[in-house]
Formats: structure tokens, C-alpha cells, sequence
């Protein structure tokens, strides 16, 4: 059977979904054939725009940044957890992770297939599932150092709340006398992969992995590349992410 490529990168564009909060992404000419002799495009984005990887670095600054890390953790067989169908905002347990697990061995990129593709460039989009803390101890257990999803984060996304100043005070006023201790999104999944006793990558913002999950069903193998901007000193990078089908 021929080997196909499948992309998996969402096109940086101008106006492009980011992660609240982060650089907003630019492109425009800075030189042009008619004037210049030349095109040459001027890029403005963060090193977590559009589909890209996180390093350790990227949430404590004692551990390992991009450049430190190993091709190796970048590429290899990959397995697809299909975890299409869940709530919006709900958390991902380690049960609903064990089918894919027990087909990874060490080595193997595991992907999180949710589904949240279909949203992406709408509010919806921020509300994915994501992975509870059992659940990424789990793939640190299982010996899986590589970890995508296509979704915004392996963690939740914070709800931006309304536009509106005023709404928002009230929506917080009756958030503290009916629940005096709301829940924090925080970054715990992305700490239990990076830390140290992870010591993985996380690859965010994959395309549709539809077709993955197909060509896994019909006993195909699945091999997945990821390699970043080689950024100096960086917390992450954009990539090219590419799934070879075997």
C-alpha cells in the first residue's frame, strides 16, 4: 500500500485564533517585487501560534527549553485516542486514555483526537476538553514522551467571560456567593507532562485527525513528524505537523 501525507498544521494567516491573551498574528509584505526586486514577508507571532510545540520551559524556567531537546522526541509511531464526542470543558480520565495506552508502547506519540477542529476560528473553540491529572499521569506511566491533541491545550482554556464590564462584575458577584471556591484552569496537565518525571513535548492546535483515526481502524500505521523552529532559548515554536500513513 502506498504511504500518503496527511497535513496537520493549521495555515498561519493574519487574524488567526490564539490563546487568550497571547501575541496576536500578523503578515504583511516588508518587501515586494514591484518595489524591492523581491517579496519578502514580515511575520509577526508568538512562539505559540497556530500549530506548534511546548517545551519543559514553557511553564517553569528551570527546565529544558526548545533547543535543549532531543529531535528523537519530535517524530515516531503515533497512536490516536478517540475521544470525539465529549462535553465541552469536560476533563479527560485516564479510563477513556486506557484503549489507546495499551497499544503505545515507550516511544509512541500519542494523539488526542476531540474533535474541536470544527471550531476552530469561533468562542467555541476555547471550550475542548482536556486532560484531567490521572490522565497525564497516566501517559507518563505508559512511557509516552510525546503527546498532541487538536485542540487548543492539553489543559482547560479560561472562559473569557462577556465583553461587557458590567456583566462580567455581576457574573462574578454570583460566582462568589454560589461557588466561594470556583475551579482554576491552571496548567497541571502541562506540568505533569514537561516536568521532570514527564519529560515529554506537547504538540497543540493539530488539525482534524479524522483520517488518522480511520487508517488506524483499518490497521494501517501511523507515523507522526512535529519538528519546531530551532528558537534559541525558546518555550515553543510553530511546527509542520505531517502523519505519514503506511
Amino acid at each position: 500500500m502506498v504511504a500518503t501525507l496527511i497535513d496537520l498544521t493549521h495555515p498561519v494567516v493574519t487574524g488567526m485564533p490564539v490563546y487568550p491573551g497571547d501575541p496576536e498574528v500578523e503578515l504583511r509584505p516588508a518587501l515586494t517585487s514591484a518595489a524591492d526586486g523581491v517579496n519578502v514577508l514580515g511575520l509577526h507571532l508568538g512562539s505559540q501560534s497556530g500549530t506548534h510545540v511546548d517545551a519543559p520551559y514553557h511553564v517553569d524556567v528551570t527546565w529544558p527549553t526548545l533547543d535543549g531537546l532531543p529531535l528523537e522526541l519530535f517524530t515516531g509511531p503515533a497512536v490516536v485516542a478517540d475521544l470525539r464526542g465529549l462535553a465541552p470543558r469536560s476533563a479527560v480520565t485516564a479510563q477513556q486514555l486506557a484503549p489507546a495506552l495499551e497499544r503505545a508502547a515507550p516511544g509512541t506519540v500519542l494523539l488526542l483526537a476531540t474533535g474541536w477542529p470544527r471550531y476552530w476560528g469561533t468562542d467555541r473553540y476555547l471550550a475542548h476538553p482536556y486532560l484531567s491529572v490521572p490522565a497525564a499521569e497516566a501517559v507518563v506511566a505508559a512511557g509516552i514522551r510525546t503527546v498532541g491533541v487538536d485542540a487548543l491545550s492539553v489543559d482547560r482554556t479560561p472562559d473569557p467571560g462577556p465583553a461587557d464590564p458590567a456583566v462580567a462584575e455581576l457574573l462574578a458577584q454570583l460566582t462568589d456567593e454560589h461557588d466561594p471556591a470556583p475551579e482554576e484552569p491552571g496548567l497541571a496537565a502541562h506540568r505533569v507532562l514537561l516536568g521532570p518525571a514527564g519529560g515529554a513535548v506537547i504538540a497543540e492546535n493539530l488539525t482534524d485527525l479524522s483520517a488518522l483515526l480511520a487508517a488506524q481502524a483499518a490497521g494501517r500505521a501511523l507515523e507522526v513528524s512535529l519538528f519546531p523552529l530551532r528558537l534559541v532559548a525558546a518555550d515553543g515554536a510553530p511546527v509542520r505537523a505531517v502523519a505519514r500513513l503506511g
